[in-house]
């Protein structure tokens, strides 16, 4: 793990909003990168559902971002996002690398649930109540910071909504 000052500048960002709203938590910087749920599950020890994985959508005509932060073992369904951030005429589309940068201030594998660089409509999913602890990523493939869903909530002030594809039972 480094130390604060050779952290990148993302995970600098997503530090010190952290700080300012008084969440106790630093970011950690893992040894490999850890740009898929399933590579940070391995890399911290924990099982796949306790990542919140940040979803950057594109909404169409107005090119809102919309984030839908899911649990790590979920799949997140359009039809849903859209049903609850779509007017009508609205339609969701996918949002490309540079949309996500500009947007969010963060390159994709390391987009943080805070600290954007612009709005974003956001949506929490209900899944990841499923935990105590969750982890989400902080601005940079290879740094994380922990935290619990109702931090989560509380930090983004998101709506927690269903949002997943249904599991079989």
């Amino acid at each position: 793990m480094a130390e604060a000052p050779a952290w990148p500048e993302g995970t600098r960002r997503v530090a010190a909003w952290l700080a300012e709203r008084g969440h106790a938590e630093t970011p950690v910087l893992l040894d490999d990168a850890a740009r898929t749920a399933q590579q940070a599950a391995d890399a911290l020890g924990v099982a796949l559902g306790q990542i919140a994985k940040s979803i950057i959508f594109r909404r169409l005509p107005d090119d809102a971002a919309v984030l839908v932060i899911t649990s790590g073992d979920r799949r997140v369904d359009e039809r849903k996002v859209q049903a609850i951030v779509c007017s009508t005429g609205q339609t969701l589309g996918r949002a490309d690398a540079p949309f996500v940068k500009s947007r969010t201030g963060f390159s994709i594998g390391g987009v943080a649930p805070v600290a954007h660089a612009g709005d974003c409509v956001t949506l929490i999913d209900r899944e990841l109540f499923r935990f105590q602890e969750i982890w989400a990523a902080a601005g940079h493939p290879h740094a994380v910071f922990r935290l619990a869903p109702d931090q989560l909530a509380q930090l983004t002030q998101a709506p927690v909504v269903d949002v997943v594809v249904e599991v079989a039972a």
